[in-house]
């Protein structure tokens, strides 16, 4: 049973408070059993409970690919599913019309109603299943595939019982393409590129009396191989972009926090430590735990209370900046952050929109520019000038690697002018600029 199942029973006190209690749930979220509790379930705090695991980047990934159907891709799925009918179809009637009454392709026939069977048995078993095709099945229908295969090919050795061309076969492609969204895209990927390599062995050892027999099989290897293929990579696509505007939101989350704060992990460290504290309190006042403490819950006490310490004054230099950059999966490989003196926390709020929207829009996709972006922030400038008395004046530097400037976006020039008047350059191929920022004097504050 895993520990989100909405049934695995919980342990809650009565009067369980706090942060813990309300975003964490129950004994699955803590680090020490209780002495004693009541028993719920999960589905009972469903409403109160955020994910732990959607709170940073591999966990919400993680998250998001165990609904593969979920945020629009059902939709995606149901035209690859169409799609992949209409293959079926066209399959199947090229068997009726090539069909002779006098000779019925029996192994034909047979892996044409295997194949529907497996198709209607997997797609009934994911309705069940809320949009879910768990391994086993997919390994199941993968091994029926096989054998609707072995059953089809033959005809094109001359094997009594099976068709001249191969319908049945090219079809597991169009079945293939109904289930890509269901299943990560390298495994249909997997299973296409081997159904196509067995087709193609097939025809190129095939004994042929007439060169012209060739085009039927070629265009066979070509409708089980090209759709599947082409559904994986859109649907592939779709997934990074649907995980790009995940990170992007919960990264823009950050815009709204102090100048020094934890970050969004930390932030679910300590409600969990708070969870801990408040369940041995509670415990010791409702008599449950006996004092003075026995040595395990006197040790797990104190290690509890140097935990929250820890955490009081830990990250009190990591601004806003710091946490948006670390705790996103796609900027925190590729920009580096330069901050010493935490001055990123004292821009506006329109200042910081425009730099993480800036920082953003140049990373754009880095799996084939591999850009890269370098910030550097500081150090505070002498004021000059008349009424700049209550400003603090800081130089931002912003070096890119990989981004050309006629590559920019023009909504990018936008987004820096709301930091402050700017320079750009392109020395060495790539987009420089340097940001004169001007922000309210906290001192003024």
């Amino acid at each position: 049973m895993t520990p989100f199942s909405d049934t695995a029973p919980i342990a809650t006190h009565p009067r369980a408070r706090g942060v813990g209690s309300r975003l964490l749930g129950g004994s699955a979220e803590r680090s020490w059993p209780p002495a004693a509790a009541d028993r719920r379930t999960r589905a009972d705090l469903l409403p109160l409970r955020f994910p732990r695991t959607i709170l940073r980047g591999h966990g919400r990934v993680a998250v998001f690919r165990s609904d593969q159907n979920g945020l629009g891709a059902r939709h995606l799925g149901i035209g690859m599913s169409i799609s992949g009918a209409f293959i079926a179809l066209f399959l199947l009637a090229r068997l009726i019309i090539q069909c002779d009454p006098t000779r019925i392709p029996v192994l034909s026939v047979l892996a044409w109603v295997i194949l529907l069977a497996t198709a209607v048995t997997v797609h009934c078993a994911v309705r069940k299943l809320v949009s879910r095709l768990p391994l086993w099945l997919f390994l199941a229908a993968l091994g029926a595939c096989a054998v609707v295969v072995a059953l089809d090919l033959p005809g094109s050795w001359g094997v009594a019982g099976a068709a001249a061309f191969p319908t049945a076969a090219p079809a597991v492609g169009a079945f293939l393409l109904s289930i890509v969204t269901l299943r990560e895209t390298g495994e249909i990927t997997l299973a296409t590129v081997a159904l196509g390599l067995t087709m193609s062995a097939v025809t190129l050892f095939e004994a042929r009396e007439d060169l012209l027999t060739l085009g039927p099989d070629i265009l066979s290897t070509a409708l089980a191989v090209a759709p599947p293929l082409v559904g994986a990579s859109v649907v592939q696509a779709f997934r990074r972009m649907v995980q790009r505007e995940l990170d992007l939101v919960l990264v823009q989350s950050t815009v709204s926090q102090p100048r020094f704060a934890v970050g969004m992990l930390a932030s679910e460290q300590l409600a969990r430590l708070d969870f801990d504290a408040e369940t041995l309190l509670d415990d010791v006042a409702q008599g449950r735990t006996a004092l003075p403490l026995v040595p395990s819950t006197a040790t797990t006490a104190a290690s509890l209370a140097t935990q929250l310490r820890l955490h009081l004054i830990k990250g009190r230099t990591e601004t806003w900046l710091h946490h948006a950059i670390t705790e996103s999966e796609f900027l925190g490989p590729v920009v580096t952050l330069n901050d010493p003196a935490g001055l990123a926390g004292l821009l506006s709020p329109p200042q910081r929109d425009g730099l993480l929207l800036t920082i953003w829009l140049l990373i754009g996709d880095t799996a084939r520019s591999g850009a890269s972006v370098c910030l550097r922030l500081g150090p505070i400038s002498p004021p000059h000038g008349v009424g700049v008395q209550r400003k603090v004046l800081f130089p931002i530097e912003l070096t890119t690697t990989g981004v050309s400037r006629r590559r920019v976006d023009p909504e990018t020039w936008q987004a820096i002018r709301a930091i402050g008047p700017h320079v750009d350059s392109n020395p060495t191929g790539s987009l420089r600029v340097d940001i004169e920022c001007s922000v309210d004097n906290p001192a003024d504050a």
